[in-house]
């Protein structure tokens, strides 16, 4: 297993949008999937999808039980999701904090739907279908992102609420902003 290097903003490779596996169950698709988690981890992740480490495909791994940049999120299962696809299913939106290991040291507030249902497929080929609310919801969407070239930058209103963690301290970071303007 290695630890990748995690791409940052200004990085082009981090705008295009991923291509399709069309390869399961191989050794290679393997191998990237344990790398990811390894590098996930060592970053202290929520999240990771393959664009963030250079690989121009619809994968994505994700996954929260206890982690230091997020010490108040519910646990989210550890999950491998190849080419996702997202259904809303609710329209209430809800504004939060959001990190990115592409952009160390930075938050910003981001607005994402409360209540997803994704699908897609595992390492195998199995089909995968979740419901998702809440924390869980908004990891998958902000990972999601990453496949279609989208930064949580880009879904900022306000750029009042970005900034670097020391700068932000003085806020409350992991409180939920009432979603006015969406």
């Amino acid at each position: 297993m290695s630890i990748h290097k995690v791409l940052r903003m200004g990085d082009t490779r981090l705008l295009r949008v991923a291509e399709p596996v069309t390869a399961f169950d191989t050794p290679e698709l393997q191998q990237l999937i344990e790398d990811m988690f390894e590098t996930m981890k060592a970053y202290d992740g929520a999240g990771l999808a393959a664009p963030q480490i250079g690989i121009n495909q619809r994968i994505l791994i994700y996954g929260v039980d206890k982690n230091p940049r997020y010490p108040d999120a519910e646990t989210v299962p550890m999950t491998v999701l190849i080419n996702p696809e997202i259904t809303i299913l609710s329209e209430e939106m809800d504004m939060d904090w959001e990190g990115c290991l592409s952009l160390p040291g930075m938050r910003g507030i981001v607005s994402r739907y409360t209540h997803i249902r994704y699908s897609g497929y595992d390492e195998k080929g199995n089909e995968l279908e979740r419901e998702a609310k809440g924390f869980h919801a908004r990891v998958v969407q902000h990972e999601t992102d990453h496949l279609d070239g989208i930064l949580y930058p880009q879904r900022i209103t306000d750029m009042r609420q970005f900034g670097f963690l020391e700068e932000l301290n003085g806020k409350q970071i992991t409180q939920r902003q009432p979603c006015d303007n969406v």
